[in-house]
């Protein structure tokens, strides 16, 4: 699909995550409408389809496809439930922007990958890495890539949530946290991980009974560069994502001067963002927006099913090793097709200008 209209986004979910993308089109992004908001809970999908005028609600996703056309669907749905839904849009050949996790399972992620390859010309898949369209994490990237501080020997990772919420489980750790340094860290350094150690310090006494952390996940890549997370979900004081990289020549920070820093009365101080939404709002804007463009010319334009495919291997296999705490190496079923080495979004450009 190439389209000189505006997309036509369906979005599927309207909870927290949900209704922020349903405002975030209808307010900062150009080239798209939410025309369908797609959740059972009526209460919820009234709420969010009010922030886009005009838009329907539907409490399924085939409701919404028989109700109007749509180009294009957000899955912001909790991750047992994007399976179908994948299914559906690429059986429709529309294209996606799935939050992440791609599914629950490094086996169901493989049969979506396959059957993306069965139903389409490229990708159509995109998940919703955010942290890729960050500004820091795009500059660590380039200078990697340049060479001018030498190689990449290391990486420090800080992940600290204020509170977790009820039944907030230990793997839950590495599926809903960790997640983000598992694609993060390919991104980087341009390196498959190979394998995954878990330590657990000292509790924190702050943290539910039943939840043994902070926790330090150990990942190796195929250089052996090797990346530390810190994972401190009841750290009590904000949001902070941070990343120090580790070249032969140099040290590079990301994540600790997002807001003012005031020198003061002999003391100085600095704001912490209270949630993602303040930390990573200009990194979702540019990847929705990004989403978009490439998905008006037929494409996407960012993280793809197959890196939702590595990336819930690699989570599983933390899981592993947060239970048995040995070092575990990290197999991959299959090689990456040559069908995920994605158009690049000017091709897709220069394509549409022929059509």
């Amino acid at each position: 699909m190439t389209t000189t209209q505006n997309l036509r986004v369906a979005v599927v979910g309207a909870g927290m995550m949900g209704a922020d993308h349903v405002r975030r089109i209808t307010a900062k992004i150009s080239n798209a409408d939410v025309v369908a908001v797609v959740e059972p809970d009526e209460a919820r999908a009234a709420a969010a389809a009010a922030l886009a005028p005009g838009a329907l609600t539907a409490a399924s996703f085939e409701d919404a496809l028989a109700q109007t056309e749509i180009d294009g669907v957000i899955i912001a749905t909790p991750g047992f439930l994007h399976e179908p839904i994948l299914v559906t849009a690429l059986e429709r050949g529309l294209t996606v922007l799935c939050e992440k996790p791609l599914t629950t399972s490094a086996e169901d992620s493989l049969r979506i990958v396959e059957l993306e390859q069965q139903h389409a010309d490229r990708p159509k898949i995109q998940v919703g890495f955010m942290r890729r369209f960050d500004a820091g994490y795009k500059e660590l990237k380039a200078l990697r890539e340049s060479g001018d501080s030498g190689a990449l020997l290391a990486l420090h990772h800080a992940h600290r949530n204020p509170t977790t919420p009820p039944n907030f489980s230990e793997s839950m750790l590495i599926h809903d946290s960790v997640i983000h340094e598992i694609d993060i860290i390919p991104f980087l350094t341009g390196e498959a991980i190979t394998s995954v150690e878990v330590k657990k310090p000292r509790k924190n006494s702050l943290a539910p009974a039943d939840l043994p952390e902070p926790q330090f996940v150990l990942f190796t890549t195929e250089s052996g560069t090797m990346a530390i997370v810190e994972i401190n979900v009841n750290a009590q004081f904000g949001y902070q994502v941070t990343t120090d990289a580790v070249f032969e020549s140099g040290v590079a920070y990301i994540g600790r001067d997002t807001s003012l820093a005031l020198a003061s009365a002999g003391a100085t101080s600095q704001g912490i963002t209270p949630s993602f939404k303040e930390r990573f709002g200009a990194a979702y804007d540019e990847e929705v927006q990004r989403w978009v463009d490439a998905a008006r010319l037929g494409g996407i334009d960012g993280p793809s099913a197959w890196d939702g495919y590595t990336a819930s291997v690699v989570a599983e296999v933390a899981v592993r090793a947060q239970q048995s705490g040995a070092h575990e190496q990290v197999e991959y079923a299959v090689a990456k097709p040559a069908f995920y080495e994605t158009t690049p979004v000017d091709a897709l450009e220069s394509a549409a200008a022929g059509a």
